[in-house]
């Protein structure tokens, strides 16, 4: 077994160079560590004002130093987005800058995870917050510590080697100031730290939602006349209409809706959507604003800038879009007015989007968990007690703020999308790493927050998913998530498609998950219904349920 190194490094203030230290004090910083068999804590104290740079522990005796070709490791991404799955140590993962620098430069691909910031290595695999074994050497961890950093956790592919790593960057520290590195719970096995993680984060009773949002059909291209269409088709068993992207002018003007589409704005639609029983939902992405937006326009001291002083990009959606700053109280006071006015209009469901967004940029002193935990948590208080669904959001900083969670990417028209976005970045597009993150991450439902694994998709047109993929899409979701939503109109469906819709619902109602196993690409799911032992087996390659 090999030798327990933790080793802090940091930045003195007025220093030019860092100072690693391998124990646990000198003359800058002291290191108090609490180790009780289950549960670790590392707090330093600063004894100077100091900036810290990083944080990792690897050789304790219950991390694995070595692996089996055969077991498998659970790594969770970094944001909502994120490809998370059981890996064995042969895979990889995907490295954007694999693609040619200015591609990734002029689209800003680099932007939607963690790759602007994280070294990627061939050699390794990482994951952060949460991770477990299945083999013979197990172990199961998590942090508690979503208040000063991610934790990150590195697994050596050659050999298995664990290293965990505080993603304490950018913490700065006063004299007597503490920081807590780290914090987490470990267990032996992957049975006992799921026991752990339910002690610690119990499960609660979820509201299951089945409801109607326009984006996977219409996309940005929505009006009136459209969305009353589809309302009219719902019935007695839908919960929630949510209106999505496209009502507004630009991303970021979220009080100009778009006269030409909506003329008679969104009241009436509220109106409409409580007429029938039914949640009214809308979307928003209020820690960002697109590049053609008025807010971009007229408020440029708005926005984050980088080291060069340009605007910090997030992404190539829309226009290109920008995060704003969110230590600017006008900044704030505007995204509290935008969040009210739809509050008060009646608005019961709150989709909030790129969130990531709120710790792309570098708040000075903060760590990006921080800048993450301080703009979620003002979300809830700007919105009370209204519902809201994180997307694209780090799970940590989620987990009790939000009532519910995507937990995968966007669903893809194609199973896999086209070939040239299988290139991109580890958030893109995908019904097949969805329905991947739907799976891996459904431990985490009822106990973070309820899980949104995305719409499903029975209709006929505007699509290309087979209709064997049609019910693998609409299965998997109806066990594994909180959420359960649609794009379709099913005024249009057939008595096929409607009947493909009562099974599901009646599994989303009454079926209950007890298990899931990986067994190379096939992925056997065992669940009850009706005190009935049922299996079924997904092939995570083709997309089909077997």
């Amino acid at each position: 077994m090999s030798a327990a190194v933790c080793t802090l490094t940091y930045l003195p203030d007025g220093a030019q160079q860092p100072v690693t230290l391998t124990g646990t004090e000198n003359g800058d910083v002291q290191l108090l560590v609490a180790d009780t068999g289950e549960r670790r804590t590392v707090t330093l104290t600063a004894r100077r004002p100091v900036r810290l740079l990083d944080y990792r522990e690897s050789g304790l005796p219950f991390l694995p130093a070595q692996g089996e070709a055969d077991d498998l490791y659970f790594m969770n991404g970094y944001q909502s987005w994120t490809d998370t799955r059981e890996v064995f140590r042969t895979e990889t993962e995907r490295n954007v800058y694999a693609l040619p620098r200015p591609v990734v430069d002029r689209f800003a691909l680099d932007r939607y995870g963690d790759a602007s910031f994280y070294p990627y290595d061939k050699r390794f695999l990482h994951g952060y917050d949460v991770f477990y074994v299945k083999g013979r050497g197990g172990v199961f961890l998590f942090s508690l510590n979503r208040r000063f950093a991610y934790l990150v956790v590195s697994l050596e592919r050659a050999g298995g080697r664990v290293t965990l790593i505080s993603d304490a960057a950018g913490a700065c520290l006063g004299a007597g100031d503490s920081f807590v590195l780290c914090d987490y719970v470990y267990r032996p096995s992957y049975e006992e730290g799921l026991r752990a993680f339910y002690d610690c984060f119990p499960k609660r009773p979820v509201k299951k939602l089945f409801g109607y949002t326009s984006w996977y059909n219409y996309y940005q291209k929505i009006d009136q006349s459209i969305l009353l269409r589809d309302l009219d088709a719902l019935d007695g068993r839908f919960d929630l209409f949510q209106i999505d992207d496209g009502y507004e002018t630009f991303v970021g003007d979220w009080l100009d809706v778009d006269p030409a589409k909506f003329p008679d704005g969104l009241a009436p639609l509220v109106e409409r959507i409580h007429g029938k029983g039914l949640l009214a939902g809308i979307w928003l992405a209020p820690f960002v604003a697109e590049a053609k937006s008025r807010l971009f326009a007229e408020k440029p001291g708005w926005f984050c800038a980088d080291e060069a002083g340009r605007p910090v990009r997030c992404g190539s959606n829309w226009s290109g879009f920008y995060a704003l700053d969110l230590e600017n109280e006008e900044v704030r006071a505007y995204i509290r007015q935008c969040l009210t006015h739809y509050a008060q209009m009646g608005f019961d469901f709150f989709k909030l989007d790129f969130l990531y967004a709120a710790n792309l940029p570098r708040y000075p002193g903060k760590t990006r968990c921080q800048a993450a935990e301080e703009a979620y948590a003002l979300l809830r208080d700007m919105l009370g007690d209204k519902l809201i669904l994180g997307c694209g959001a780090t799970l940590w900083n989620a987990a009790g703020r939000f009532d519910y969670l995507r937990v995968g990417p966007d669903v893809s028209l194609r199973f896999d999308d086209v070939w040239y976005m299988r290139r991109m970045h580890r958030e893109r597009i995908s019904t097949r790493v969805t329905l991947q993150n739907t799976v891996y991450r459904s431990f985490m439902d009822g106990a973070l927050f309820g899980n949104d694994p995305d719409v499903f998709l029975l209709r006929e047109e505007n699509l290309h998913l087979s209709p064997a993929q049609k019910q693998a899409l609409i299965t998997l979701n109806a066990l594994f998530g909180s959420v359960m939503m649609t794009s379709d109109n099913l005024a249009e469906y057939a008595p096929a498609q409607q009947a493909a819709l009562a099974r599901a619902l009646d599994l989303f109602a009454r079926a209950r998950v007890t298990g899931f196993a990986r067994r190379g690409r096939m992925l056997a799911v065992t669940y009850t219904l009706d005190g009935k032992e049922c299996s079924l087996t997904y092939d995570t390659k083709r997309g089909v349920l077997l």
